[in-house]
């Protein structure tokens, strides 16, 4: 593997043997090998290692390992721990996409500090597999298909081209010490469930399953530079740039075929994900405006105009204590009263002792739904806005008081009954829109 990986090196990354690298490295037997691999090449190396503070004392005992491992090797070593759990609530994110944000958000933070050029994770061939099997389940295009990156920005991937068994061999044959992550073994997680049971089969069915695979991603891959390439030749002509904005002359999209495809490639990149109503548009009367999390998309005349939104905010709050009073990202106040006062749909009144902390303002979610007053069970707040006959742009504006759980009050429109006052109710909370 260390004749094969040299030349991988030689043909595709050549300075990474001239260069300052950072090495991030789990403890897995992956990154254990590729830092093993770097150690014999003489590289100008250095590791990273983070510990999320997930998995208690195996946590500990990962992180261990890699410090032992790069005291034997003389490598400079950096390691973190971080309240990843903390974080993710704060951000409102799940527990691997925190830990992926902190752990970029460091080793750029790491290059900056030390001068390193170029961050090297271990993904390997199996890897590809589960993100193109990932991907397709979610509905994807020709991007999710083409498969992991093997380089980008800082960020390079010189394993990819390994399956986890030829590493797993090399790593026996070398008597490098690793350490198995306990959570690869449950089927909780999507990933986990394609490698213990597609993938396997799939390998069963043709033997030289992963060797074809690799094959088919490289012509994905020669396929999307096309694409991107003539993309970007279209857009230099249609996409014309004028007082910060962007316009696009309707005569000439609607003409392209297929649409709806040259639709997603041109304004995938500005985050729109409605493309029905982006294709709708091109026929709309002028001035409809379709939105983005960072863009709005309208119509003038015979003219599409693309605009980045401005001072973009957050999606998620998270307030761990009731606060008197907050500003951002709707004014609310929170008050305790003695009794129900004055009714409206900019104030509701809620049992105290039913909040469970923390408090939440955020948008909607897919498959969000709330216990609306008047109404017997539950409804789709999808619904609620479609009843209410909410516009794109209103829908978009629209936020949400809720716990870890339940949404209390779609704000200043219907409260969620479940959190009513009764006569059992001991503390009387006033929330209010400020105006």
């Amino acid at each position: 593997m260390l004749k094969e990986f040299t030349y991988h090196l030689n043909i595709s990354f050549p300075q990474l043997l001239q260069k300052k690298v950072l090495l991030a490295v789990s403890g897995g037997v992956d990154s254990m090998v590729m830092l093993h691999l770097f150690q014999e090449l003489k590289a100008d190396l250095a590791v990273a290692h983070c510990n999320f503070s997930l998995r208690g004392t195996e946590s500990d005992g990962d992180e261990q390992l890699v410090v032992d491992t790069t005291k034997k090797y003389k490598v400079p070593i950096y390691c973190k721990r971080f309240e990843t759990k903390k974080y993710a609530a704060d951000k409102g994110l799940n527990t691997q996409l925190a830990a992926r944000e902190l752990r970029y958000a460091w080793f750029n933070e790491l290059c900056v500090t030390h001068g390193f050029e170029h961050i090297l994770v271990a993904h390997h061939a199996n890897d590809k597999i589960e993100t193109f099997l990932i991907n397709l389940s979610r509905g994807t295009g020709i991007d999710g298909l083409a498969g992991i990156p093997v380089e980008n920005d800082k960020v390079v991937r010189p394993m990819l081209p390994f399956s986890r068994e030829t590493i797993e061999a090399y790593a026996k044959s070398q008597g490098i010490d690793w350490r198995e992550d306990s959570s690869n073994a449950s089927d909780a997680y999507l990933r986990n469930k394609i490698r213990h049971h597609i993938t396997p089969l799939l390998e069963e069915l043709h033997p030289n399953f992963l060797e074809n695979f690799l094959k088919t991603q490289e012509y994905l891959m020669g396929s999307k530079a096309i694409v991107d390439r003539h993309i970007a030749e279209l857009k230099s002509v249609l996409f014309i740039k004028e007082n910060g904005v962007i316009k696009i002359p309707v005569v000439q999209l609607s003409a392209l075929n297929p649409l709806a495809t040259y639709l997603f490639e041109l304004f995938k990149p500005y985050g729109f994900t409605s493309w029905k109503d982006v294709e709708h548009l091109l026929s709309a009367q002028g001035g409809k405006v379709v939105y983005s999390k960072t863009h709005e998309l309208s119509k003038h005349r015979d003219t599409l105009i693309l605009r980045a939104i401005e001072n973009v905010v957050s999606d998620t709050y998270i307030f761990n204590t009731i606060p008197e009073e907050i500003d951002q990202p709707v004014k609310l106040s929170f008050k305790i009263v003695e009794e129900i006062q004055e009714i409206g749909d900019s104030v509701i009144y809620v049992d105290g002792e039913k909040l469970n902390l923390p408090l939440i303002v955020r948008k909607r979610k897919i498959g969000d739904y709330f216990h609306p007053f008047g109404m017997f069970g539950k409804k789709k707040v999808s619904k609620f806005y479609k009843d209410e006959k909410y516009s794109i742009k209103a829908k978009e504006e629209q936020w949400i008081l809720c716990t870890e759980q339940d949404i209390v009050w779609i704000i200043g429109k219907r409260a969620d009954r479940r959190f009513s006052v009764s006569e059992q109710t001991k503390t009387i909370l006033k929330i209010q829109v400020i105006t």
